[in-house]
C-alpha cells in the first residue's frame, strides 16, 4: 500500500498584537495587571546604569557623586511605611525623678522653671528647662574659663603689669607687632671680629659631667661678685665709641631684642641717639637681669607676691641658681690653672672687697651693611680642654625645677637619666625665650660649647636648698637649629629697630614690650627721664628693684 505525500507549503499562524502608542513619553500607556503592584521608578535612557538594583539610593562614589544620578531625582518607591495603629504604644520612663537642690540658689531654679530670670534669657524653654543657644553657651564658657574642645579647662587670660609706667608726655613713634618681626631677615652677617678681650677664666671641672639622679650633688653658695654693667657705664665702651662703631650694646640687651618675638613678659630698653651713634641701655634698679621661669608655658606661674612660686620669686631663685652653678662647676683654688686674657677685668676697682666671679669679656664688632657697625660686650663663663687638647670657651647656664606638679612638667628625678630628651623638650616649651636668649649670647660671644645644668629643689616647698641632677652640653649653632632659632631673623629684627632709631632726632627713646599683647612700642621720652638723681620729675614711677640677699649683686 502506497502513502501519498502532500507537497503543499504550510505557514505558521501569527496574530498581530495590539500596539500602544505613547504620545506623552517613552514606555507603556497602561500598566499590565501582572506588574500593577510592583513599585516603578522612572528613569531616562541617558541615565548611567551602575548597579543591578538600587535598594537604598545612597551614593558610594565620593569622587563622582553625581555619576549615576537620575534626572528624575531619588525616588521614594522603596521607602518603608508603617501604617499600623500605634496609638496604644507608650514608653515608660523608669528613671528616678531628681529633686531640685535646696539651698541658696533655689530661687534661681524657680525662675528658670517659670521661664523668668537670667536662666531663661537667650534660650528656649523645653519641658520646664531652658536650653541655651549657641551664643549663650559661648558666653557661659568664657565666664567659666572653659573650652568645649576636648573638654579642657583653660585659665582666663592674665593681665600683666608693664615693666615701666607710660607717662602722658611720652609719644609713640613706632609700633611693631610680632608677626611682622618674625618675617624679617638679614642674611650673610659675618662672624664678629674681636676688638678687645679682658678678664680671667677658670677651667671647667669635668667630674660634674658624671653627675646623675642617683649621684646628685648639693648646690653650694658661692660668694662671688657678678658685675651687671650697662652699656654707657662701661669705661671701655666709652673709649671704643670714639674710634669704632656707631651702635653700642651688651650681649644681654642684644639677645633680648633679637628674641623679642618669643617673650611674653614686659621688658624695656632705653635708647640714646647722639649724632650718628646709638646706645642701647637698661634702666637702673630694674629686674632686667633676672631670669624668667616658665614664661612661655601654657600655665605660667600665678602672680601672687606672697607665694613661693610667684614669677618674681622664681626669677630671683633662678638667678641665684644660675650664678652659683656657674661657679661651683669650676676648678677653684689658688693652685688651679687659670686662663687670662690680655687685659684685666675692667670692672674690678681698687676698693673691691670680695672675690669676683670667673668671667671674660670680648668686645666685638659686626658689619650690618649700609654703614651700620655694631659693637657689643660679650661674655664667657669658663674654659675647658677638648679631647684633642684645644682650649674651648664655654657658656654655663642652669635650668631649674621648682614644682613639676604645679608647673604641669616632667618629673626630673624619674625622667632625667632615661628620657633626657623629654625633659629638655619640656623646658624648650616652657622657657623658649630664656633658652633662645642664652643661645644668642653664646653665639655672639663665639663660645665653642654651651653647657646646661639641671638643678632641682631638694624640697618643693623650700627655695633655698637645691641639688644638681645632671649636665648636658651642645654646640651653640647646633642647639640654635634644634630650638628653631634663626639668626638671620634675629639680625633682621635688630637691623629694623636700628634703622627706625637712626631716622629719629637726637634724644632719648624707650622700647617696651607690651605686657599683654605681642607688640613692641618705641616711645619718645624726655631727656631727663630715668636720671639717677632720684628727683620726682625724672625718677621712676615703679618700685625700685632691691637686690636679693641670696647672692651678691654688684653694679659698677
Amino acid at each position: 500500500m502506497s502513502e501519498t505525500i502532500s507537497c503543499t507549503q504550510e505557514y505558521a499562524t501569527f496574530d498581530a498584537p495590539l500596539l500602544q502608542f505613547n504620545e506623552e513619553g517613552w514606555g507603556p500607556c497602561e500598566l499590565p495587571d501582572a506588574f500593577r503592584d510592583i513599585p516603578y521608578q522612572p528613569f531616562s535612557k541617558s541615565d548611567r546604569l551602575g548597579k543591578i538594583s538600587d535598594w537604598s539610593a545612597v551614593q558610594t562614589d565620593k569622587k563622582y557623586p553625581n555619576k549615576y544620578a537620575s534626572q528624575f531625582g531619588g525616588g521614594s518607591q522603596y521607602a518603608y511605611y508603617h501604617d499600623e495603629d500605634e496609638t496604644t504604644f507608650h514608653l515608660v520612663d523608669s528613671a528616678r525623678i531628681q529633686k531640685p537642690p535646696r539651698g541658696r540658689f533655689r530661687g534661681n531654679l524657680r525662675n528658670n522653671r517659670m521661664g523668668r530670670g537670667r536662666g531663661a534669657r537667650g534660650g528656649v524653654q523645653v519641658g520646664g528647662m531652658t536650653t541655651l543657644s549657641k551664643t549663650s553657651n559661648k558666653l557661659r564658657d568664657q565666664r567659666r574659663g572653659t573650652t568645649r574642645k576636648w573638654g579642657l579647662r583653660v585659665p582666663p587670660p592674665k593681665i600683666r603689669d608693664a615693666s615701666v609706667t607710660v607717662r602722658p608726655d611720652w609719644t609713640i613713634i613706632e609700633e611693631m607687632d610680632f608677626p611682622r618681626l618674625s618675617k624679617l631677615s638679614l642674611p650673610s652677617v659675618k662672624e664678629g671680629e674681636d676688638i678687645m678681650t679682658c678678664g680671667t677664666l677658670e677651667y671647667y671641672d669635668k667630674t660634674y659631667d658624671r653627675v646623675n639622679v642617683k649621684s646628685e650633688k648639693p648646690l653650694q653658695r658661692v660668694d662671688r661678685i657678678f658685675h651687671t654693667v650697662t652699656t654707657t657705664d662701661d669705661p671701655l665702651v666709652r673709649v671704643l665709641s670714639k674710634t669704632a662703631g656707631n651702635v653700642f650694646a651688651t650681649d644681654a640687651i642684644l639677645a633680648t631684642i633679637m628674641c623679642c618675638t618669643r617673650s611674653n613678659y614686659s621688658w624695656d630698653i632705653v635708647i640714646e641717639k647722639i649724632g650718628d651713634k646709638l646706645f642701647f641701655d637698661k634702666r637702673d634698679n630694674t629686674e632686667f637681669d633676672l631670669l624668667t621661669v616658665n614664661e612661655t608655658s601654657l600655665e605660667p606661674p600665678q602672680d601672687d607676691a606672697n607665694s613661693l612660686n610667684s614669677p618674681r620669686n622664681l626669677a630671683i631663685e633662678a638667678t641665684f641658681i644660675n650664678h652659683n652653678f656657674s661657679q661651683q662647676v669650676l676648678k677653684t683654688g689658688s693652685n688651679e690653672q687659670k686662663y687670662k686674657f690680655d687685659q684685666p677685668n675692667p670692672f674690678i676697682g681698687d676698693d673691691e672687697d670680695g672675690e669676683v666671679a670667673s668671667v671674660a669679656y670680648r668686645y666685638r664688632k659686626w658689619d650690618l651693611n649700609n654703614g651700620i657697625t655694631l659693637v657689643a660686650r660679650c661674655e664667657h663663663d669658663a674654659v675647658m680642654l677638648s679631647p684633642q687638647g684645644e682650649t674651648q670657651f664655654i657658656t654655663i647656664k642652669a635650668l631649674n625645677e621648682w614644682d613639676s606638679k604645679v608647673a604641669n612638667g616632667v618629673e626630673w628625678r624619674q625622667k632625667l637619666d632615661t628620657q633626657r630628651g623629654a625633659v629638655l623638650a619640656n623646658e624648650l616649651r616652657n622657657n623658649s625665650c630664656k633658652l633662645a636668649k642664652w643661645t644668642v649670647q653664646a653665639l655672639l660671644a663665639g663660645s665653642d660649647q654651651i653647657k646646661f645644668g639641671y638643678v632641682s629643689r631638694a624640697n618643693v616647698r623650700d627655695s633655698s636648698r637645691h641639688v644638681i641632677l645632671g649636665t648636658q652640653q651642645f654646640k651653640p649653632h647646633e642647639f640654635a637649629t634644634q630650638i628653631n632659632l634663626s639668626m638671620d631673623n634675629a639680625w633682621g629684627i635688630l637691623r629694623c629697630i636700628i634703622d627706625i632709631c637712626m631716622k629719629q632726632k637726637d634724644g632719648k627713646y624707650l622700647m617696651m614690650k607690651d605686657p599683654n599683647k605681642p607688640v613692641i612700642r618705641l616711645y619718645d621720652i624726655p631727656d631727663n627721664t630715668f636720671e639717677s638723681d632720684g628727683s620726682e620729675e625724672s625718677g621712676e614711677d615703679t618700685e625700685a628693684f632691691q637686690p636679693t640677699s641670696l647672692y651678691m649683686w654688684r653694679r659698677q
